[in-house]
């Protein structure tokens, strides 16, 4: 069938659940009672967590809906509020690849081992990091060197451990676009014989700007032919595809599983691309805005401020690096 995806929109102080297809947007619990598909309705009623922690019950459902959404109109109303989107969820965890890309490790200078020596390099980065569409990137006042990250997002649907390669991707509910804004001045530290400090550099509040919608992975197909590209005041800086990745979609997955038992909702941001602005000696400032896009799923932009306590430089954190 056509495009369609889920997303959140902001209703009041709360965020409900919509199926997205072309040119509509549908509250989803109320198209679900509509369409006499509790269990569908049931979980949008608790939010988008809870419709992608039940991916793999609900598919067939969701799928049934977004071809009655694009092709009956009869008695189904557009959500009015169209213009409020949100972040699509919170995600419990994010699980992001380091040096994913050759070109990217050779602009941060990166000496990276051959891939049959090596593995994917991963970390955890806050889920409350995360933002939605519009909302602004705040630039910490102890940090000089915030940068962007384009990145393909996988929406793991169907949990499990120890996952093989070629079913990996049948694990994956869908996609997104993922911002992994960075603080390049604060990734490393000479205080501590630990000399990375990925929760640090990686972790602020509003470091992780999300498209506000997932695109079910049978509408996207393979995702490493997909394009990325990010802007910077309507100036590409990145502008590749997913395809040279170093680690492959599928084989991060079955990575991490290999580690820990991978869960509905979970995230996994897969690695930017060359172009960052540490390659370009160009970083962030107020004013700016940058937007991320992928084919096929969407494009997402976001203001960047100053943190209101701009003045405050007494937090203690030794800065000797940037690259990451």
């Amino acid at each position: 069938m056509s495009w369609f995806a889920l997303g959140s929109y902001r209703s009041g102080t709360s965020d409900r659940p919509v199926l997205l297809v072309e040119p509509g947007m549908f509250d989803l619990q109320q198209l679900a009672q509509l369409a006499s598909r509790p269990a569908v309705a049931t979980a949008a009623a608790a939010g988008l967590a809870r419709v992608m922690e039940s991916w793999p019950a609900l598919e067939a459902d969701i799928v049934a809906l977004a071809k009655r959404a694009e092709t009956e109109r009869d008695g189904l109303a557009p959500t009015p509020d169209a213009s409020r989107f949100a972040a699509p969820y919170r995600p419990a965890r994010i699980f992001a690849a380091a040096s994913n890309y050759i070109e990217h490790a050779n602009e941060m200078g990166t000496v990276l081992a051959g891939k049959a020596d090596s593995a994917p390099y991963m970390f955890i980065k806050a889920s409350s990091s995360v933002i939605g569409p519009g909302e602004a990137i705040v630039l910490p006042p102890m940090a000089e060197r915030i940068d962007w990250e384009v990145e393909l997002a996988a929406v793991i649907g169907r949990g499990g451990r120890h996952i093989p390669v070629a079913q990996a991707l049948e694990h994956v509910a869908g996609y997104t676009v993922f911002n992994d804004i960075s603080a390049r001045d604060l990734t490393r530290r000479n205080d501590f014989p630990f000399k990375f400090d990925w929760f640090q550099g990686k972790s602020f509040d509003t470091f992780g700007p999300l498209v506000p919608w997932i695109v079910p992975a049978s509408v996207v197909g393979d995702p490493q032919k997909l394009q990325l590209n990010l802007t910077l005041n309507g100036k590409t800086m990145q502008d590749d595809t997913a395809g040279n990745m170093i680690f492959n979609v599928a084989e991060q997955i079955s990575y991490l599983s290999s580690i820990l038992a991978l869960n509905p909702g979970d995230v996994i941001a897969t690695g930017t691309p060359n172009g960052v602005g540490l390659g370009y000696g160009i970083f962030l400032k107020a004013g700016d805005t940058v937007s991320a896009s992928i084919e096929h799923i969407g494009t997402l932009t976001n203001p960047v401020v100053a943190s209101p306590q701009s003045d405050l430089k007494s937090i203690l954190i030794p800065k000797t690096g940037a690259r990451t």
